[in-house]
């Protein structure tokens, strides 16, 4: 089955984009072997700015977990870098193995919970590592992907555009999900290294991003 993969850079939930530069790495695990996608990519534009997308063919049972690891992108209002490695999992023809399978990311989520299957209202919990080792304390913000809904939805303030959470001492977090629709998660540090910009050493934000998708839950008839 073809697939159409989207690597946008943007604010889920206020539908704000970014440019994006051009990843530093693309990929996909698959029954423990990663298949390069970079050479794949092809420009695109998304929200009015710069973009990436990706073809893949789904060629046999399992889960496939993509992932990209971005190029440092400078945010000058907060002075430093950001780099949100992110990642999802797709399963295909049913056959549900491999979706908690680590790629080896700098920053990554791996679910305890399977990261699909899901209906909005089921609880995802996931294991935050940084650099290699479980991250305890840190904040993981999750957004809804506010592109379907038609009006687009509107928070009624700022704190309910991006929810947070914080993982426990062995770096795990738990989220329910309210609605149906793609949810973001993104837990948030620093990377042990800066990069180095004008002459001076600057900071880098270091994210693990998930995607998950729930779905209504069904009605009687359906």
């Amino acid at each position: 089955k073809p697939l159409e993969l989207l690597l946008a850079f943007l604010h889920p939930f206020e539908q704000h984009g970014m440019d994006m530069a051009k990843p530093n790495s693309a990929g996909v695990l698959f029954r423990g072997k990663k298949t390069d996608l970079l050479p794949t990519l092809t420009p695109v534009e998304h929200l009015g700015h710069k973009a990436w997308s990706a073809h893949f063919d789904l060629a046999r049972p399992g889960d496939y977990v993509f992932y990209v690891s971005p190029t440092p992108y400078w945010e000058p209002s907060e002075g430093k870098f950001i780099v949100h490695h992110t990642k999802v999992v797709v399963s295909a023809f049913g056959a549900e193995e491999g979706w908690g399978a680590e790629v080896g990311l700098p920053a990554e989520i791996i679910p305890l919970s399977r990261p699909y299957g899901l209906y909005a209202g089921n609880i995802f919990s996931g294991l935050v590592k940084m650099e290699g080792r479980s991250a305890a304390g840190v904040a993981v913000e999750v957004e809804y992907l506010n592109s379907d809904s038609k009006p687009p939805l509107k928070a009624p303030a700022m704190p309910f555009v991006t929810q947070v959470t914080t993982t426990d001492a062995n770096g795990v977090f738990h989220f329910a999900m309210p609605a149906a629709g793609w949810w973001g998660f993104a837990a948030l540090g620093e990377a042990s290294q800066g990069v180095m910009k004008d002459g001076e050493l600057r900071p880098v934000e270091l994210g693990a991003v998930m995607w998950v998708k729930t779905e209504e839950w069904p009605k009687a008839g359906d």
